[in-house]
């Protein structure tokens, strides 16, 4: 079977698993890094070489340098497929792939995965619920959509991940007064309706323009809520068959396929209003989601995404059929939070139910399964009310990162 090398993006130190099962389909990776991730635990034994780029000191990279290094490094070296590893990564991944011609997501589509002004306009022209929106480029255009709106509103960068720089404003002043603070960076940023409800995210695996896996959970502290309000991180596993999951999971394909999504993993949320009671669509990316929903995801389907998003580039970039391992259909829940502690000792913690503990400095983290949806929620409820005694930090938001 015929090699297949892979230019691995990571600007931040994630994708071990993907890593590691690419090399194991028998890859050659290449994986392309911050200098400043020189001395993590990368799987070593799963890389054949590994380039450097040196980042402004807040994780971003001069493009046109990484262009030129890249075009010295293909004289000697063939790169069959560019895998962005992190949300920050895949505009960059598409510029690269655009430049030298390689297969996959070009500038335009991954704009629908980056951009949450694209994003919001493709889904609307799609006939796909969004909160009422606007872009922030025109005074006239923003003093009419506060007219036909009701606050409050969030300001969002169109070009972050998860909840970093949101702000909420509750009246017309206040929005306007974010607006202006933000000077000549206003176009980075929309403006948006705040809709209360349940949040909900979609853990999916796409190929050949189809969604092949998919896992419906529902966040019970939203990552905004944690972001701005220094809560206890927690999600689990909604009821398999329910209205929600039918209709999120019907809601999640219509999504990709509005988007143009070929293959890759992505990580897609929505919001269930709790004035309407209707779905609308909040923001999606073609990668793993963060905050460790991977590995609450396997324990509840057996599914490893960061694996099997690697099985299912190779099988495109070698024009082959991927087959899904059969899903298992269990109940999990993660509960994560900051640790005043610097290595949390979480063996108090001991339900024959948990399956995964957080190792990771300042962190305490605990996944559980079961066979119910209830007992899962009842464990994360009890679990987070140690925590907060025991446990809990909370950092400002400008010290957080999405992930």
């Amino acid at each position: 079977m015929n090699q297949v090398s892979l230019l691995c993006i990571a600007s931040f130190f994630k994708g071990e698993d993907f890593l590691r099962a690419a090399k194991q389909e028998g890859c050659r990776i290449y994986l392309l890094t911050s200098k400043k991730h020189e001395q993590r635990s990368w799987p070593w034994d799963s890389i054949d070489e590994t380039f450097y780029v040196q980042d402004d000191g807040f994780d971003h990279w001069k493009m046109e340098d990484v262009v030129a290094g890249l075009a010295y490094v293909m004289r000697s070296r063939k790169i069959d497929r560019i895998v962005a590893l992190d949300d920050f990564d895949v505009e960059k991944a598409a510029q690269l792939r655009e430049t030298f011609r390689v297969p996959g997501m070009g500038q335009t589509t991954a704009r629908y995965f980056r951009d949450k002004l694209a994003m919001r306009l493709k889904a609307a022209e799609a006939g796909i619920n969004v909160p009422a929106f606007s872009a922030l480029f025109n005074d006239d255009e923003i003093h009419s959509y506060i007219s036909k709106t009701e606050a409050p509103w969030l300001v969002k960068p169109r070009g972050e991940a998860s909840a970093t720089g949101i702000q909420k404003a509750n009246s017309p002043e206040e929005l306007w007064q974010i607006i202006h603070a933000l000077g000549e960076k206003r176009h980075e940023y929309l403006v948006e309706q705040f809709r209360p409800g349940d949040v909900y995210h979609v853990d999916s695996l796409n190929f050949d323009r189809d969604v092949v896996f998919a896992r419906v959970s529902r966040y019970l502290s939203t990552p905004m809520d944690v972001a701005h309000g220094g809560g206890i991180f927690r999600s689990v596993t909604i009821k398999f068959g329910s209205a929600d999951d039918v209709a999120l999971q019907q809601m999640n394909r219509e999504v990709m396929q509005a988007f143009g999504m070929k293959y890759s993993a992505s990580h897609t949320e929505f919001i269930k209003s709790r004035e309407d009671g209707k779905y609308y669509f909040l923001e999606t990316a073609s990668r793993v989601g963060g905050a460790n929903l991977a590995e609450m995801v396997e324990m509840s389907s057996g599914i490893n995404l960061w694996a099997e998003w690697a099985k299912l580039e190779v099988a495109v970039a070698r024009g082959i059929q991927y087959n899904l391992p059969a899903p298992r259909m269990d109940y999990a829940g993660i509960i994560v939070s900051l640790s005043r502690h610097q290595w949390p000792d979480s063996s108090g913690f001991a339900d024959p139910e948990i399956c995964w503990r957080m190792k990771k400095e300042y962190h305490i983290g605990l996944i559980v399964k079961a066979a119910e949806e209830e007992q899962v929620i009842e464990l994360l409820e009890g679990y987070a009310e140690r925590i907060k005694i025991d446990f809990h930090a909370s950092l400002p938001v400008s010290a957080k990162h999405a992930d």
